[in-house]
């Protein structure tokens, strides 16, 4: 199991990659003091590199553990990857998550690297991650830093099973968390990203839902994970059907999305992250993450 104290609930939030280094200071220490106890932060090809934004969110919070989702590996070398890690646990012990995984084929063109062959691929650097920690000279973490994998396939997950902490699937509904524990088996920490939107209103929600879930829709992975699922083209197109936004999305009041939290629990996660979608990219929803810690009982 993971060494670091997630909690059953965190935040996942893309909005602090696009905000300057003062107001994200602001924000995280405020999360931090409604009861959050975990912030995850993507790393993507136009948003802050992940090892600096986590440190500076890190410094900036006294108990706030602060997980990638994800740390892209081929945006550095094992080596490299493993060495911030390393930097990170030591410096803040028990407050570093690092969460990586393989990204899409439709993204490789600005990374400037082929597309292999995703599950042997990651074997690949999972070695070239346990070499390099061998070899580390600097001084060590307390404990290991605990590792996830972005894993939705069965393939995948089994990796993160055998060779990690755990996964750390996004963009998936209820049934894909249960699919994932039964893959992952009883140990393996599994930690799950959902969407939600404040918004009572069906037709309003599900446009701003519609709105985030364009891009994920327009990957590979994410559709193929969807369909084996049992949804269909049909359901993936236009932005998704009201059963499928309704599916990722959990819209509504706080006490929804409370709920959808507790379903993810159910079926079998051990830790879920809420993103909040908002209008706009920039704008960090505080208020939204204060209702959504009142309503899932946070201290």
């Amino acid at each position: 199991m993971i060494g670091a104290d997630l909690g059953p609930v965190g935040v996942w939030s893309g909005h602090l990659g696009r905000m300057r280094a003062p107001e994200s200071r602001h924000c995280v220490a405020a999360l931090e003091d409604m009861g959050w106890r975990a912030l995850w932060i993507p790393e993507g090809l136009h948003l802050k590199e992940a090892f600096s934004h986590a440190a500076l969110l890190l410094g900036a919070t006294g108990r706030l553990v602060v997980a990638t989702g994800i740390a892209n590996v081929w945006s550095r070398s094992p080596t490299a990857m493993i060495s911030g890690a390393m930097v990170l646990g030591e410096a803040y012990p028990g407050r570093f998550v690092l969460g990586i995984g393989i990204s899409h084929p439709e993204s490789m063109g600005p990374l400037g690297h082929p597309w292999k062959r995703p599950v042997a691929e990651m074997e690949r650097y999972l070695d070239g991650m346990e070499a390099a920690q061998d070899r580390y000279l600097a001084p060590r973490p307390r404990q290991p830093v605990p590792v996830l994998l972005a894993a939705l396939g069965p393939r995948m997950l089994r990796l993160a099973a055998s060779r990690t902490a755990g996964a750390h699937p996004y963009f998936v509904p209820v049934e894909h968390t249960a699919f994932a524990r039964e893959t992952l088996g009883p140990d393996a920490f599994l930690a799950v990203e959902i969407g939600a939107v404040l918004q009572s209103d069906a037709e309003e929600a599900r446009r701003l839902a519609r709105k985030h879930m364009e891009n994920p829709l327009s990957l590979g992975a994410y559709r193929r994970n969807l369909l084996r699922l049992g949804w269909t083209e049909a359901d993936l197109e236009a932005g998704g059907s009201d059963a499928l936004v309704d599916a990722l999305v959990a819209w509504g009041d706080p006490d929804r999305v409370a709920a959808r939290i507790a379903a993810h629990h159910g079926a079998g996660a051990d830790h879920v992250s809420v993103q909040i979608y908002t209008k706009r990219r920039d704008e960090f929803p505080i208020r939204g993450y204060a209702a959504v810690a009142a309503a899932a009982g946070l201290p």
